[in-house]
């Protein structure tokens, strides 16, 4: 559209994403990647949580996390899943929607490996979702753990990442007077070309 200057130019929304997560790495005091990830349960009744993005692609958006937790039972029911990534010190945010497949092999491999050796340690101790009886038995579990793997922990065959191919993802920056600048990136299936409105505040 003519008036889809400035912050909004350009042709590929996911290249626009990245840019405007880089300047709120400038800006941001905390986790400038954080995501609120939305997902339904068998009942339809919807669940949000934050979880970190942890890289952008040329076509989709990944996360990653134990595959027996309460979201990627979620996911891997329903097949979708929706975010927003809101961002206080630019005051924007991106909303995408669409579908969700699995992430697995050498690429959950090596962001693994890139982690924390606590927070690797950590992926194996947690039984994410479920009940835990007290601290003292999570922590137990991480010295148990810690004793079997030492300072190489293998990735969890029951942890990995999920990647959002989204067919919708809308970028908003805030207005004066509440006038919002809202434009909405649309299309019926991955494989087709991208239409862009611009919506009402």
């Amino acid at each position: 559209m003519a008036d889809r200057t400035g912050i909004f130019a350009g042709e590929d929304p996911f290249a626009l994403a990245r840019a405007w997560l880089s300047e709120a790495g400038r800006s941001e005091p905390n986790d400038p990647n954080a995501i609120a990830l939305a997902t339904v349960d068998a009942e339809g009744l919807p669940n949000v949580r934050m979880v970190l993005l942890k890289e952008i692609e040329d076509g989709a958006f990944v996360f990653y996390t134990n595959h027996e937790s309460r979201k990627a039972e979620e996911i891997e029911s329903a097949g979708r899943a929706a975010f927003v990534m809101h961002w206080k010190s630019l005051r924007r945010q991106v909303r995408a929607r669409g579908l969700v497949s699995r992430v697995e092999g050498p690429q959950a491999d090596a962001y693994f490996a890139s982690r924390s050796l606590q927070s690797r340690l950590g992926a194996w101790a947690s039984r994410q979702s479920r009940s835990l009886e007290s601290r003292a038995a999570l922590l137990a579990e991480v010295a148990r753990v810690t004793a079997r793997f030492g300072t190489s922990p293998p990735r969890p065959p029951f942890w990995g990442g999920y990647r959002l191919v989204p067919l919708e993802i809308e970028f908003w920056a805030d207005g004066p007077f509440r006038l919002h600048d809202r434009f909405r990136w649309s299309r019926p299936d991955p494989g087709l070309d991208w239409s862009v409105v611009r919506l009402n505040p």
